[in-house]
């Protein structure tokens, strides 16, 4: 047997497969012989046919598949042995039919080649990274989140922005006064933070317990039939037409009263002796949200960071022809027909997976199963600060994290994340970095769309 390469040019090439009757034919005896052995044939024992008639029913299929199997794990063995990076797979340059007659084999295939890349991540790419500058105002509203969060409600005296208000709702007529047999909810409930309008919002701001108030629910709800139906205890299909004004007879009013900065509220909230007074406990909150917003610049910087090396790298040559091949292959939707719109829309995305293997090879890259579980422990973080857990310790996170990895599609995707931040981490330590800092509505004005 006899394998040879020839290169056409720096994507493609040709790989040729030679066999001769010799570097097969004890196979197909062999394969013969099992079958003699296995498969009972009309008036005789197993393993006691004669050869002839095994030869005669069996020989030209057997001689197929073993030629068949030959050739194949010559020609991926000649790609492993010799680290051929190929793209797609390889293709056979003719279409000609198997000739069973034939003795030896000659089979060639085209096979397209992956482009040596010169990724250009040194010292002598710069890449933009923008940190977003935590200001004061984002530190006060992150501690009121967690005031109110661990505040608690009581009674009130006043309507206050964030106040529930309970009462008496009462349908009236449009001249303002009570419709008998009108819609009554005895035991309403209203919390005017959450209206639609503006208008009847403010309806309610300083009102106090006894007073009434005028106001329209439907344009309240924002014109909404389920919280309508909700606020005044009606079925859906009388909600949709009930469009007129109501009192609201303020019987109790819920006021949110902030939670007190002591040590417990500390605790709660930047983890446990993080913090032991107000300035304290602010430097806490502030560090928290920049690194809550680390992940923004990051994902900020692997845009401009791909962008930048593309550019760098520019336009790569790809055998087209083969990849074009091994795509209608893969999918019996492509055909001639197609296949150019649908390669040019993918190609993009090709060079650029090329270009990352480029540089995860040259920067030796290497994602363990620490760095897996790392972003598992941050998913789940993220998970539980939603529902305002963020002080859990580690081996509870350890916990979840595996469990997160447990399930296969899941895993999936965070060894993705992983190979991502690891990447991007590395070409951060790699290139020339200008770090800028800037306003949250700075950085959001960098992914609004480009101006024709």
């Amino acid at each position: 047997m006899n394998v040879t390469i020839n290169k056409i040019d720096a994507v493609n090439a040709t790989i040729t497969v030679s066999l001769e009757e010799k570097d097969y034919q004890d196979k197909v005896k062999k394969a013969l012989r099992d079958i003699n052995m296995t498969r009972p044939e009309p008036g005789f024992r197993p393993g006691k046919v004669p050869a002839g008639l095994i030869q005669k029913k069996y020989g030209k299929a057997v001689k197929y598949d073993v030629v068949n199997k030959e050739v194949t794990d010559a020609l991926f063995n000649y790609i492993k042995d010799n680290e051929i990076q190929v793209l797609g797979n390889p293709v056979p340059a003719t279409k000609e039919e198997f000739d069973l007659e034939a003795a030896d084999y000659t089979f060639t295939f085209n096979v397209g080649v992956a482009p040596e890349i010169d990724t250009h991540v040194n010292k002598d790419l710069t890449v933009p990274y923008y940190t977003i500058e935590v200001s004061d105002e984002m530190v006060d509203r992150q501690s009121d989140m967690y005031r109110n969060r661990y505040g608690a409600q009581v009674p009130g005296e006043t309507v206050e922005p964030n106040a529930l208000v309970k009462g008496v709702i009462t349908e009236l007529n449009e001249d303002g006064s009570i419709k008998e047999g009108g819609i009554l909810n005895e035991n309403g409930i209203v919390s005017p933070q959450y209206f639609k309008n503006d208008d009847q919002r403010a309806a309610f701001m300083d009102k106090k317990l006894g007073d009434v108030v005028k106001f329209n629910p439907w344009v309240a709800c924002g014109e909404s039939v389920v919280e309508l139906s909700s606020m005044l205890n009606i079925d859906k299909e009388v909600a949709e037409n009930t469009k007129s004004e109501f009192n609201l007879e303020i019987k109790e009013i819920i006021v949110l009263r902030q939670a007190e900065l002591n040590q417990e509220f500390f605790d709660n909230t930047v983890g446990k002796d993080k913090a032991h007074n107000e300035e304290e406990y602010r430097a806490a909150l502030k560090e928290m949200i920049e690194k809550q917003l680390s992940s923004d610049s990051n994902y900020r910087f692997s845009i401009d960071a791909k962008e930048a090396i593309q550019k760098a790298v520019g336009d790569i040559e790809l055998p087209d022809a083969v990849l074009k091949e091994f795509l209608m292959q893969q999918d019996e939707n492509l055909n001639e027909e197609n296949i150019e719109t649908e390669y040019q829309r993918i190609r993009p995305d090709l060079v650029w997976q090329l270009t990352r293997e480029a540089i995860a090879k040259q920067l030796e890259l290497k994602v363990e199963e620490q760095d897996i579980l790392a972003v598992a422990r941050m998913l789940a973080q993220s998970q539980f600060a939603q529902y305002g857990m963020t002080n859990l310790p580690d081996d509870v996170l350890d916990k979840y994290g595996r469990d997160i990895l447990n399930d296969p599609k899941s895993r999936e995707h965070v060894v993705n994340q992983a190979v991502d931040m690891k990447l991007y981490y590395a070409i951060r330590e790699n290139v020339t970095i200008d770090n800028k800092t800037v306003s949250v509505q700075q950085f959001n004005e960098l992914f609004a769309p480009a101006e024709a």
